[in-house]
């Protein structure tokens, strides 16, 4: 009988892409944190979470109908920004830098151990699958 991976896998594959993206970003506004006029930004995981799945609430994308036309939906470091949204700072500094460390430390802290614990069932539900697969 033939088993579909993505239903068995559920929601977490994509969780885990999209915490890896989170990472990414949030590395890149901590790396700019002196940089004059850099503006902080963040991935809304629930909106991009629901597009992954298809949910109802996801955004609508925009489509060009001539190669001359301007996307949208990636940026120029070749990124999907649909669910990339700029952060707005508590106290904005003097340079216009918008990135507030200590809360990009801990949003890089939380996403993380959001990061492994969505590995962590994934491997379970890998482990549980190998078991069947073999009988063990």
């Amino acid at each position: 009988m033939p088993m579909n991976l993505d239903a068995y896998l559920g929601v977490h594959a994509d969780a885990l892409k999209i915490r890896g993206q989170r990472t990414e970003v949030l590395a890149r506004n901590l790396a700019n944190a002196d940089t004059p006029g850099y503006r902080a930004r963040d991935i809304d995981f629930r909106a991009a979470l629901a597009q992954a799945g298809g949910g109802a609430d996801a955004p609508v994308a925009l489509t060009t109908t001539h190669a001359n036309q301007i996307s949208t939906a990636i940026d120029a470091s070749g990124e999907t920004t649909a669910n990339l949204k700029y952060r707005v700072p508590l106290a904005p500094a003097l340079d216009r830098n918008t990135v507030d460390v200590q809360m990009e430390q801990a949003n890089f802290a939380e996403n993380s151990v959001h990061f492994q614990a969505t590995l962590t069932f994934l491997q379970g539900r890998f482990r549980g699958l190998m078991t069947a697969i073999t009988g063990q």
